[in-house]
């Protein structure tokens, strides 16, 4: 499973709040959703977070084995 932990502290370090992002940015809100729900997302999203973010892949998101 992906999952998007590291995402919100890499906002934090920046100093970019979601709100910043739905208004400076145009993120869509529901993109947001998904991504605090650990849904899946485009890679374009992936892209565009990591160009905002100005880092790599790999401070926004981890995967983790699934749990049965």
């Amino acid at each position: 499973m992906i999952v998007y932990d590291k995402l919100w502290q890499t906002m934090k370090e920046k100093g970019i709040s979601q709100y910043a992002l739905i208004k400076q940015y145009k993120i869509s809100p529901a993109q947001i959703t998904r991504l605090k729900r650990n849904e899946s997302v485009s890679t374009h999203t992936i892209d565009v977070f990591c160009k905002i973010l100005r880092c790599n892949v790999g401070d926004i998101m981890d995967h983790i084995e699934d749990t049965e």
